[in-house]
């Protein structure tokens, strides 16, 4: 039961993570069609992300290919 505390913390950090990364994703979105760094804020909603899911992890690559891709620089 000891270990029982460990797994509540992770689980609850997991989902701090999900809702600000996944809030500072969509924020990033809104940014494609409003005034300001759209791609560089999604990618820094997926970097957070990436920090406990190895979905983003691959999806923030994409991203990060994508941005290169645009701007000629290595991101």
């Amino acid at each position: 039961m000891a270990g029982n505390g460990n797994s509540t913390l992770r689980t609850a950090r997991r989902i701090v993570v999900a809702v600000v990364g996944t809030t500072v994703s969509l924020f990033g979105v809104a940014l494609l069609v409003l005034p300001g760094p759209g791609l560089l804020v999604i990618a820094l909603g997926l970097s957070i992300l990436a920090s406990e899911f190895v979905w983003a992890r691959h999806f923030l690559r994409q991203v990060r290919e994508k941005i290169s891709a645009a701007t000629g620089k290595t991101v």
